[in-house]
């Protein structure tokens, strides 16, 4: 299993942009010193505690600071940027990243940033493809172009001068492109059939219970059946809270603190979820009644904390109740102890997946021989 790092980013409340921009480049720093695979990093205009406003734009920044670690979208809003900006503005960053870059993609998220954008009523899953095959085509092709979507028209004839190089689009540096990653996150989700009838990655969100995950794989299995593909494991990411501690009771204190980087998360994200009606889509369990809901269970139920021997436990059960996911992503919270964080990832990173891979490997011979 390999480990991965995903930044929404989310930061507590009133706290300096400055700040909290300056502690996220140092964890992704410290990420690729420890060996994650990947970094994935979101998109958000409208909110004062994700407010990364251009991942590739961030990500083209840390690609100079870091040395082995992929870089990833995570996502980008494709409803929100013209097929040509986009398609250019990726190709660019695929080459400033030498080919570090893994393009995630998605419908966007916050209705605030599709209203300041005067977009409240778009189609965005309709908008995400249209704008995703114009892009391909303009890859993987030549001016001129008289790219037709639905919502969008990519035309250029007029103005082709291949003398001087006039009408020409950037290519990506991977070849044909770089590889594809689609965020999903309600239970059954639609987006991972398109995720595998497009052999995209699937990338399982963090603030969804067990029980949801594995309908994602189910959901997955399914849909690469109907297909005549071969599932692969391999391909899943799934994203977690994690914090790892020396001992069990430290880290149950850490993450059960009031107010303190996990609990002040589940605590919002759960506020905003009764704010939109839809707290049952927190549901710790399938059967949980939605007005039996608190932040605090919530809080429990997802958060993978502990020693490293019974995080990488609890780590190898999550894996075996909701499907073989190939990466792990380990979900970045803020840094209100700088100290404690950095223990946290280091502990996951040189202790807790030695152990969870030395136990899959285990696994892999009892079923071999």
């Amino acid at each position: 299993m390999k480990l991965s790092f995903f930044m929404m980013p989310m930061h507590n409340l009133n706290r300096d942009y400055h700040t909290t921009l300056q502690e996220d480049i140092e964890a992704v720093k410290l990420a690729d010193v420890l060996g994650y695979e990947e970094f994935f990093m979101g998109e958000h205009y409208t909110c004062e505690i994700e407010q990364v406003s251009s991942p590739m734009m961030f990500l083209a920044y840390i690609a100079e600071q870091t040395k082995t670690i992929k870089l990833g979208t995570g996502v980008l809003p494709l409803p929100l940027y013209h097929p040509v900006m986009a398609a250019s503005h990726i190709a660019l960053l695929d080459h400033l990243t030498k080919g570090r870059l893994i393009l995630g993609v998605g419908t966007g998220a916050l209705g605030s940033d599709f209203e300041a954008f005067g977009m409240s009523g778009a189609n965005r899953p309709e908008m995400m493809l249209d704008s995703l095959d114009i892009i391909l085509k303009i890859w993987s092709s030549n001016a001129p172009y008289d790219i037709k979507g639905k919502h969008w028209t990519v035309q250029l004839k007029d103005n082709v001068w291949p003398d001087l190089g006039v009408g020409a689009l950037p290519k990506t540096y991977q070849l044909p492109h770089p590889p594809l990653a689609l965020s999903v996150s309600s239970p059954n989700s639609h987006s991972i059939r398109v995720a595998a009838q497009r052999d995209m990655m699937p990338i399982s969100a963090n603030f969804v219970a067990a029980w949801v995950v594995k309908t994602h794989w189910e959901t997955y299995v399914d849909e690469m059946t109907k297909l005549g593909k071969t599932p692969d494991g391999s391909k899943w990411r799934v994203a977690r809270s994690i914090f790892v501690a020396d001992t069990d009771e430290a880290a149950e204190a850490y993450v059960k603190t009031p107010g303190g980087a996990f609990d002040w998360y589940y605590d919002y994200m759960f506020r905003v979820y009764v704010r939109l009606g839809a707290p049952g889509l927190l549901a710790p369990h399938r059967d949980t009644p939605p007005e039996a809901i608190t932040h605090e269970m919530v809080r429990d139920n997802f958060v993978i904390c502990g020693s490293p021997k019974t995080v990488a436990e609890k780590i190898l059960k999550l894996r075996e109740e909701v499907g073989p996911f190939g990466t792990l992503m380990l979900t970045a919270h803020d840094w209100t102890d700088k100290a404690v964080m950095r223990k946290s990832m280091e502990l996951m990173a040189k202790t807790v997946m030695p152990m969870v891979n030395a136990a899959l490997g285990e696994d892999q011979l009892q079923m071999t021989a």
